[in-house]
């Protein structure tokens, strides 16, 4: 197996997928490509630069990915001007399977469905990957940014689906400012769409989640009024008004979504030692016009429902990454197999001018792949999948890094 990743940043936007696929081609050593991972910011014409690719590597190979705030490689990480990149994969023994699903924003179980149904009669897949439309619907003057639910998504999917298996994947993002999505669907470019593939064959998927959100004060509160991603009472109080008081001011109001604070569900003992693995994190997009409630990214909450307001941590965060990045390579070694490529899926919330950091929590997992002579291609997503506890979920605030080794 080998693999190449390219990057650019160019205005030109057809210029800016020859460029990306010729450096991938060029640093992979790649003869015949077999699959593309591909991903570029939202200030990007997607067909151009989905056109771009195509010019080098040809319309019958797959390209997956789609919209991305940002690109992060083994030499780059941007999220400012015209950021691209792509990693090409070359393997005769790696099986993969390509589908796609429209009318995601009508139902999201229902893609899930049709997307498993396309997928089962396929080869024995050993991993899913999925990309998908984030936004369900932009924000607007009035109302905060409204997504599509990955919990029903996954659901139609597991549901459907004949043979368990791991499911990593991003609802992909192009902007801060929740704009509408593109995703790159094998042979086209379109919206509000699923995008999957199956992988069987002769390699071995490795990945970890990391993290950085810790419990704001260890205390559980109660989901006593819910509807749909809409929090509006916890233990019978206004969850606006718990919040105001944690800030001491209204400030966080204007916030879209909400930068430090987030909601946490503890998968784990309730009161045992925290271990970060056992927490699923939820971004509050913004608070509703009325001040009534707020809204959180993913709906899969429910009344009685308990939760930690959980704080964002920088140094725990990039701690995170280094360390679940140099376990994950030292496993892949000591079991005797070769990393082929990295691929990382980043919260758009971690960056560092997001986070308020001086240091990019991604480049800890870029020095690592650095060492160890690997590929790697991550980009800033809106929601991370990946097994939790036995159990692919979307996630918030975490970095999703999948390894496929030979």
């Amino acid at each position: 197996m080998k693999a190449g990743v390219g990057y650019d940043n160019s205005k030109d936007n057809i210029s800016l997928g020859i460029k990306v696929a010729e450096n991938a081609i060029e640093n992979g050593n790649i003869n015949t490509p077999s699959l593309v991972f591909a991903f570029c910011g939202g200030q990007v014409d997607y067909d151009k630069f989905f056109k771009g690719l195509q010019t080098v590597i040809g319309d019958k190979i797959p390209i997956i990915g789609g919209s991305a705030i940002g690109i992060i490689t083994n030499d780059y990480l941007s999220y400012k001007g015209y950021p691209a990149g792509a990693a090409i994969i070359e393997s005769d023994k790696l099986q993969h399977i390509v589908a796609a699903a429209e009318d995601l924003d009508k139902d999201e179980k229902t893609a899930g469905q049709k997307i498993a149904e396309k997928l089962s009669e396929g080869i024995d897949g050993k991993l899913m990957v999925i990309f998908y439309d984030s936004v369900k619907h932009a924000p607007t003057l009035t109302t905060p940014p409204i997504m599509n639910a990955s919990p029903l998504l996954i659901s139609g999917i597991q549901e459907t689906f004949k043979s368990k298996l791991p499911i990593i994947g991003a609802g992909v993002i192009g902007d801060y400012d929740f704009s509408s999505t593109k995703q790159f669907c094998g042979s086209y470019v379109a919206e509000q769409s699923i995008v999957a593939t199956l992988f069987g064959g002769s390699f071995e998927p490795y990945y970890r989640i990391m993290h950085g959100c810790t419990p704001q004060d260890g205390i559980y509160h109660t989901i006593t009024k819910i509807k749909g991603p809409v929090v509006y009472e916890l233990d019978k109080k206004p969850i606006v008004k718990i919040i105001d008081d944690k800030y001491g001011n209204r400030d966080w109001r204007k916030q879209v979504p909400v930068k430090r604070l987030s909601i946490g569900v503890n998968h784990g003992e309730k009161y045992g030692e925290y271990q970060e693995g056992n927490y699923v994190n939820r971004l509050i997009t913004g608070t509703m016009p009325d001040g009534e409630g707020i809204v959180l990214f993913e709906p899969d909450l429910e009344e009685g429902t308990e939760i930690l307001f959980m704080l964002r941590d920088s140094r725990k965060m990039i701690e995170s990454a280094r360390v679940n990045s140099v376990e994950l390579m030292e496993e892949i070694t000591t079991d005797g197999r070769k990393p082929a490529l990295g691929l990382y899926i980043d919260c758009a919330g971690r960056t560092a001018s997001f986070s308020d950091t001086t240091t990019e929590e991604a480049s800890a997992v870029q020095k690592v792949f650095k060492q160890y002579n690997t590929p790697l291609l991550g980009f800033y997503s809106g929601v991370e999948i990946a097994p939790l506890l036995g159990n692919s979920k979307g996630l918030d605030w975490t970095g999703v890094l999948l390894v496929l080794a030979y």
